[in-house]
């Protein structure tokens, strides 16, 4: 069971589809990063439309090339960088330096889930092999890992070491002097999250929000899509799918069936950010001044 979970976390942080209408336009082509794009262009529920070239979400920033550094400081004019990866990810595969970008380390990967990888034995770069794809449609059978990706954002939510480390991010975000960046590993779950958050800030409405996170399956929909036809040709079926566009992609069910916790428990996902992640609501409307046109 240790090595089970050795190998199922980075399977859970490596990488149903829908899409924002202008999500093209704000897709970000870089050379070493994967799945970026901006927020700049989203429109809120009060009528107003996030500014471009401040805010930005992606995969790790380990093989920015300079062309990528270039992009950043000068489209963007980044200043902070948010990496909410743990310790094993940062240091075996530590962010690129950019000169003058603060970058910030909050891991929000809940406790629980760390003690897990902790525990294991075997090195956790096993499933960075050839043998990945076979790993995980052999793993998509097993119900305790049907029910560890299942419980994967309720955890991220809830736990309340997670919840400062967000609410500490949303504070730099507010405080940048100029573009803000954040990531996780492959820019999909952990930055997934923080992006919902700072869109709720700045006032979007649940549709919007969703539609932003699901955006990561168009970056992975290859490899979703062969990982699935795979399980289906084992057999499988809604519980087995259901695991690989967790582990692969994103699961947008998982993430609705989140986004409803939450409003069960606080009223809102604005109520949320104040009572859980310590953001008040004055905070969040100047987030709105500062991001909004």
């Amino acid at each position: 069971m240790k090595r089970f979970f050795t190998l199922l976390l980075p399977m859970m942080l490596f990488a149903a589809c829908t899409s924002a209408p202008d999500a093209q336009d704000r897709i970000l082509s870089f050379e070493g990063i994967e799945n970026a794009r901006e927020l700049g262009g989203l429109k809120m529920q009060d009528g107003r439309t996030v500014v471009s070239g401040k805010l930005v979400r992606s995969g790790e920033l380990s093989k920015a090339t300079d062309a990528d550094v270039a992009i950043l400081k000068d489209r963007f004019g980044l200043t902070n960088v948010y990496d909410f990866r743990f310790e094993r990810e940062r240091s075996g595969k530590p962010d690129r330096e950019i000169e003058g970008v603060e970058n910030t380390w909050l891991s929000t990967l809940p406790q629980a889930f760390l003690a897990a990888f902790a525990s294991g034995r075997a090195d956790s770069t096993t499933v960075q092999s050839a043998n990945l794809m076979d790993a995980l449609a052999k793993y998509a059978f097993v119900p305790q890992a049907q029910e560890m990706a299942a419980k994967l954002y309720p955890a991220i939510v809830m736990d309340t070491t997670s919840q400062k480390r967000y609410g500490a991010f949303l504070r730099g975000v507010l405080k940048a002097d100029g573009g803000a960046l954040w990531h996780c590993s492959q820019g999909k779950d952990r930055c997934g999250w923080g992006s919902a958050f700072v869109l709720a800030s700045l006032g979007a409405s649940r549709e919007t929000i969703v539609e932003d996170f699901a955006q990561s399956n168009v970056s992975y929909a290859p490899l979703v899509e062969a990982m699935s036809a795979k399980v289906i040709e084992n057999g499988g079926g809604e519980a087995e799918l259901g695991f690989i566009r967790a582990m692969v992609g994103v699961n947008v069910e998982n993430f609705e069936s989140t986004l409803d916790l939450i409003d069960a428990q606080y009223g809102s996902l604005q109520a949320y950010l104040e009572k859980a992640l310590g953001f008040t609501a004055e905070e969040q409307e100047q987030m709105k001044r500062k991001y909004l046109r």
